[in-house]
């Protein structure tokens, strides 16, 4: 599938013609500033630089915080950071609190996704891609709430690496490797902290990988119709260039966005952080509820519904001989509620893609987003009755949808009629003037 036809960068003056014949630099910001993108975006799609912001703001605060941060005497200088540091409680803020706008920014663009099949081809890659990227951020943002060094740092980070001791065979050797010694102490702090300072740019290269894709293929858009490529006259029927209109409704709402951040760092910073946090890392002292960040809690609930009562867990391991343990299965469902996303470009069967018109598909959507926040609240909840058995009912609904309901939806589902082209969606919701 080649490119949507537009304009190309052409160099005019003489400085750009040498420049461009050396490194077209120039020509590769143009083009990407100027894609032809679909006219008939809506607000849904404005994530995209609320996380490019979010992530440029992380790296800059985190090498500044890096400069003052002492592995050695981790909560301490968390301390000196905030009490000694000119404007350091600011960078702190920002960057605790730019974490959890980066997750909202990035569920809210996941299920967007997942609502218009943003996935389909020919965007198979780009959604994979945008799921490693995932990924990396939730390493790095559990790597970074360790950094602290507090009671839930410390104990969360006992935790987590006990999960990778569950796997057989190897995984006492990996939990050892992580932790740099039997136990949670100074190596792990500092194996964390170098993880956690190179991650983000990994995520940079991904993202560029992401941008890249999305570039190539075109963008997706509410109705699912694909832009025209056979001519540039029908290709600017169906689009509009990125650089103003798109570039200037994006900065609209990070404008919005940034001001309900600045309010929230500004007079209520510490609101999604856990109180215990506060208390410096105490070994011999366990706190009665163990609670990762409120980002994490979806798949922390799944990880906890799968106990040795359950009977998928019983049958498994008798069907391993053992090898396969409810601790076990827990981290294979907590890492296989997030693979079943990734493959939904080939779970979902249906030719029509976007959810607009896709009426069964919508009711069992939005099931799945109020059973993601179900199992957000559940992963808060203490490890027993009756959130044990509900968080199982939610996570059974979590993979019942991608694994059952998508690929049957394919099959029985009756959808309306999406419309032939962009410029037909654009001009139902935005009826041309007529001429005078």
């Amino acid at each position: 599938m080649g490119g949507i036809p537009h304009d190309k960068y052409e160099p005019k003056s003489k400085p750009e013609k040498w420049l461009h014949k050396r490194l077209p630099i120039v020509g590769l910001i143009y083009d990407t500033i100027m894609i032809p993108t679909p006219k008939n975006l809506n607000w849904m799609w404005i994530w995209g630089i609320v996380l490019v912001f979010t992530l440029v703001m992380q790296i800059v605060t985190g090498v500044v915080l890096a400069m003052h941060y002492n592995v050695g005497d981790a909560f301490a200088s968390v301390e000196h950071i905030m009490r000694n540091v000119n404007g350091g409680w600011a960078l702190r803020y920002l960057h605790a609190n730019g974490a959890s706008l980066f997750f909202i920014a990035v569920y809210l663009h996941i299920f967007r996704g997942l609502y218009y099949g943003s996935y389909k081809s020919p965007r198979e890659i780009t959604w994979i891609i945008g799921m490693l990227i995932y990924l990396a951020m939730m390493a790095t943002g559990f790597l970074g709430y360790v950094l602290p060094w507090g009671q839930m740092s410390f104990w969360g980070a006992t935790v987590i690496t006990g999960l990778f001791g569950a796997i057989p065979g190897i995984g006492e050797s990996i939990q050892t490797w992580l932790l740099g010694g039997p136990a949670v102490d100074t190596p792990t702090l500092n194996r964390f902290f170098s993880l956690h300072y190179l991650l983000p740019f990994v995520i940079v290269a991904l993202v560029a990988l992401h941008i890249w894709a999305f570039h190539t293929t075109g963008n997706s858009n509410p109705s699912g119709v694909e832009v025209r490529r056979d001519s540039k006259e029908e290709a600017e029927k169906d689009t509009l260039p990125f650089w103003p209109y798109f570039v200037m409704k994006d900065l609209f709402a990070l404008a919005v966005i940034l001001v309900i951040f600045a309010a929230v760092v500004g007079f209520m910073p510490t609101y999604l952080g856990h109180p215990d946090n506060f208390i410096p890392a105490d070994p011999l002292v366990t706190p009665a509820h163990i609670v990762p960040e409120w980002y994490y809690l979806p798949f922390y609930a799944i990880l906890r519904a799968f106990t040795d009562d359950v009977w998928a867990v019983q049958l498994v391991s008798l069907l391993t001989g053992g090898i396969v343990t409810a601790k076990f299965f827990g981290v294979l469902a907590m890492f296989g509620a997030i693979f079943v996303m990734a493959l939904v470009p080939w779970l979902d069967t249906s030719k029509v893609k976007s959810g607009r018109y896709r009426p069964a598909f919508r009711f069992f959507f939005w099931l799945l987003v109020v059973d993601f926040m179900f199992l957000m609240w559940l992963g808060a909840m203490p490890a027993e009755e009756p959130y044990a058995s509900l968080s199982l009912i939610g996570s059974a609904y979590w993979f019942g949808y991608f694994l059952v309901i998508l690929p049957l939806l394919g099959v029985f589902e009756r959808p309306t009629t999406p419309p032939e082209t962009i410029e037909e969606d654009f001009d139902s919701h935005y009826p041309p003037k007529p001429a005078e």
